[in-house]
């Protein structure tokens, strides 16, 4: 009775775990479309209805350390977003550009810097629809580039534990402190991005050779645009733009509504600022030229018209003047207006707002350096994520709710019913046989073994996800490296680090980074471009066997 009591609960198990895999994998199967987040939940459900967990053990099961250091960095991200961090990085990649290779070179170096410290997925919302636009700009193919950015992030990523979740996981349960883990990941990710760049530079160097145009040096038609749209760019990794993508050929058919709604933009700038606080640089100068467009607009009211009398004649003609030609009347003819006090009022305190503007955003990267320097003292992780994202709220001085409603709390749902799905499933000890089949083929104290486990990371890593690959095999390996020594313990903790999130590279579907990526671009409003699988796919295996491999090598030498 106890072994059909036994075997019935394995069963059930697995049952529960393989539609939580299903969904977390496809999260719209045309049976249940319901999304990662319910498919999570769904999953702890039928771990708990089929008494393969008990709710006790359920409630236990949630990391709350990891889900604190999720929340406290999202709010810090948000708070750097808002004082233009990213559009400053974004304003990096094509300052003084070289050329087509010099801009690839500088996506994957600034991409991979940033998801250290801010995490992939923050790196790659805000940034792709940047590089779309450079792209655009100067008449270069997109793939290359969403690509850099997308592997380049990955890559980057595994710095720090604050770079991706599988990092803050491995973080938490293994104990190494921020330094530690920097220390042992970092010169690989620094290895890891230059191999990464140098395989794209080889792999897509004749699009990257191509001339721009042989006669003008810039591009025709919609290809082209603007510096002042490129610079002037807002990131919003809050939300993603829901426009339908337009494709290449399609582009000829869009001057039209930009004209349109750069019209409406500009006859409702002065009820939009009303409606809203000035928060950026980008704000206060839409704020000095709405001032000043509604100050010229109600000068030209009064000179609309002009008449031209011949030998005192009755009659008046009127024409067009063009907008330089009214000025210039506005300027000789028409008195001094009464209202340019006032504007002059309205400047003042705009370079008020400008100065608070700067003073926040200072307070703001001083707090987040005072964060990262916390965390390179050891200081527990998640309360210094924590606290320093209180700290910003506290000085923002307005309602936290706007700023809160962007934070990721279906990621944070997801994190909580996985937590529970996957410890059910290890009660079940099917994690526990497999790993006894391989655990003697895969000890680190040799290089057969080292390479063996990477493997089974890589493979498990794309098959079930990174996060889940972490939570089943990490106290085993952590286990398996303890019996050999305490360093090995440490250096297999790392070897999870590097080898799961670099697995992300692999295919589009091994990373969020990446389907973040493909979704950005596909929907980007007049840029779209769709990056498929296959093409990641080619590019992928190469690029992550390479890396995988010369990053072990330095991660075991540590």
């Amino acid at each position: 009775m106890h072994g059909i009591h036994r075997t019935s609960k394995v069963v059930l198990g697995c049952v529960a775990f393989g539609i939580f895999w299903v969904l977390a994998v496809f999260p719209t199967v045309p049976f249940m479309p319901v999304g990662r987040t319910a498919g999570s939940l769904l999953g702890a459900m039928l771990m708990v209805l089929f008494r393969v967990i008990s709710p006790e053990d359920a409630y236990a099961a949630i990391d709350l350390p990891i889900i604190g250091l999720l929340f406290g960095t999202m709010v810090v991200s948000i708070f750097l977003e808002r004082a233009d961090m990213f559009k400053y990085l974004g304003n990096l990649l094509s300052w003084k550009s070289r050329g087509s290779k010099d801009l690839l070179f500088r996506v994957c170096i600034v991409s991979a810097i940033a998801s250290a410290l801010f995490t992939n997925d923050t790196c790659c919302v805000v940034l792709t629809e940047f590089i779309l636009k450079v792209a655009r700009q100067n008449n270069l193919p997109p793939q290359p580039f969403l690509l850099a950015l997308a592997t380049s992030s990955n890559i980057g990523s595994a710095a720090t534990p604050i770079g991706n979740p599988q990092n803050l996981v491995i973080a938490v349960e293994s104990g190494i402190s921020f330094g530690q883990f920097l220390l042992g990941v970092f010169p690989a990710m620094i290895v890891g991005v230059l191999t990464n760049a140098a395989i794209l530079l080889c792999y897509f160097w004749k699009y990257l050779s191509v001339e721009k145009d042989q006669e003008g040096g810039q591009p025709a038609g919609p290809e082209v645009v603007a510096d002042d749209e490129v610079t002037s760019h807002r990131f919003t990794p809050a939300r993603m733009s829901h426009v339908s993508s337009l494709n290449p050929d399609d582009m000829d058919c869009i001057s039209e509504p930009i004209i349109r709604s750069n019209s409406v933009r500009s006859t409702s700038a002065n009820e939009n600022l009303r409606s809203r606080s000035v928060n950026s640089e980008a704000d206060i100068q839409l704020a000095i030229k709405s001032l000043r467009a509604s100050s010229m607009s109600h000068e030209m009211v009064e000179v609309s018209t002009v008449t031209d009398r011949r030998d005192e004649g009755a009659s008046s003609r009127k024409f067009t003047r063009t907008a330089s030609q009214q000025r210039s009347v506005i300027i000789e003819d028409s008195p001094p207006s009464p209202a340019s006090n006032g504007d002059k009022e309205k400047e003042d305190e705009v370079a008020e707002k400008r100065w608070r503007v700067f003073v926040w955003k200072t307070a703001v990267y001083l707090i987040t350096l005072g964060m990262l320097i916390a965390l390179l003292m050891g200081l527990n992780m998640s309360w210094t994520a924590i606290t320093a994202a209180l700290v910003l709220l506290a000085l923002d001085f307005t309602d936290a709710q706007a700023c809160l409603e962007k934070v990721s709390y279906s990621l944070l749902i997801f994190f909580c019913g996985m937590f529970i799905t996957v410890d059910g499933f290890n009660k079940t000890g099917i994690p526990n046989t497999l790993w006894e089949l391989v655990e003697p083929y895969s000890r680190i104290d040799s290089a057969k073994g080292v390479a063996l486990l990477a493997v089974v990371i890589l493979i498990l890593s794309n098959v079930a996800s990174n996060v889940p690959t972490v939570l089943l095999l990490g106290t085993r390996v952590a286990a398996s490296a303890a019996a050999i020594s305490h360093d090995s313990e440490r250096k297999a903790w790392l070897i999870l680090a590097w080898v799961s999130t670099v697995a992300g590279n692999l295919t589009l579907l091994g990373s969020a980074a990446n389907l973040i990526v493909c979704e950005q671009a596909r929907r980007a409003q007049f840029f779209g471009y769709n990056l498929s699988f296959w093409s990641h796919l080619r590019f992928g295996v190469p690029s992550t066997i390479v890396v995988t491999a010369i990053g072990l090598l330095i991660v075991t030498s540590y």
